[in-house]
């Protein structure tokens, strides 16, 4: 079934974003729109009837997996720049379905129990249930991240931790978890005027952080880290896909495809009922 946001994308979407041999970071243009040649007023309309159908999908994964009809789950992994967008797409893409069917994991700094384990041990436990829309704003991919451009490990040990990564997402989509990665992508420039916003406005000074000016001085090597995950990790089972965030509305109505997408894949249905239809029906009249 074709998601009713679709009817105004061209081409294979999930194709045009997706990280495929070859890729190249810097030709990527985060002010572009591929695959929606409309404006903002139309995909805040997509948005809207996509939330619908995002809606229906969510609430049958759901469905089945109480009746123990399905293993099946969705993590969306969101990487990104500071201010390129992951709170918007929480807000404004999962957040238009159930939240009981929905799992928010923000990943911060590593509390010192977690870092007496291996990096991914509590990313593991975060992992959605069958039936749900897992989220990750920030991942594991930070220690390969700002690990490898803070040198917070050892060179051999990033490297480790790519083939980490593969085995771990091999055994969740094994498992029956579609993992949808998306890294927001925007300027710098889009970066400094996002981050200047913040400054003028009392509402946004609580998301303003001071270190972020420190992370901007380090954009080349951010965005070098970013290829390289990309050239390590985008594999057939757990594909990345970039989508250019300059505009928020069109990366919310990039997301939201993406999101759709896997859930026409997973293909959930109502479960049949366990009783007697007719029979309940009488028996209710009766009461």
């Amino acid at each position: 079934m074709i998601a009713k946001s679709q009817k105004h994308w061209t081409g294979d979407v999930a194709e045009l974003l997706r990280v495929n041999e070859g890729f190249v970071l810097a030709d990527v243009d985060p002010s572009g729109n591929p695959g929606y040649e409309k404006d903002k007023a139309q995909a805040a309309e997509d948005l809207a009837s996509g939330a619908v159908q995002l809606d229906e999908y969510q609430e049958r994964l759901f469905a089945e997996s109480r009746a123990g009809a399905t293993q099946s789950a969705v993590l969306l992994v969101l990487q990104a720049m500071d201010s390129a967008g992951k709170g918007g797409i929480v807000r404004h893409v999962v957040g238009s379905v159930d939240p009981q069917g929905v799992s928010i994991t923000a990943f911060k700094k590593p509390t010192p129990e977690e870092l007496e384990h291996d990096f991914l041990w509590r990313v593991a436990q975060r992992v959605p249930e069958p039936g749900v829309i897992g989220v990750f704003d920030r991942s594991h991919y930070e220690d390969v991240l700002i690990g490898r451009v803070r040198e917070l490990a050892p060179p051999e040990e990033i490297e480790r931790r790519y083939g980490a990564i593969n085995t771990f997402e091999k055994q969740l989509t094994d498992a029956g978890t579609r993992v949808v990665k998306v890294m927001l992508h925007i300027s710098s420039d889009e970066q400094k005027a996002r981050l200047a916003e913040r400054l003028e406005r009392p509402d946004k000074h609580w998301k303003y952080n001071p270190g972020d000016v420190d992370e901007r001085q380090l954009w080349p090597k951010y965005m070098d880290a970013y290829q390289r995950v990309f050239d390590r990790t985008s594999t057939d089972h757990a594909p990345w896909h970039v989508v250019p965030a300059n505009r928020k509305w069109y990366a919310r109505i990039a997301v939201q495809h993406l999101l759709l997408e896997a859930l026409e894949e997973i293909d959930p249905h109502w479960p049949a009922a366990t009783f007697d239809i007719e029979a309940e029906k009488k028996r209710l009249a009766a009461t």
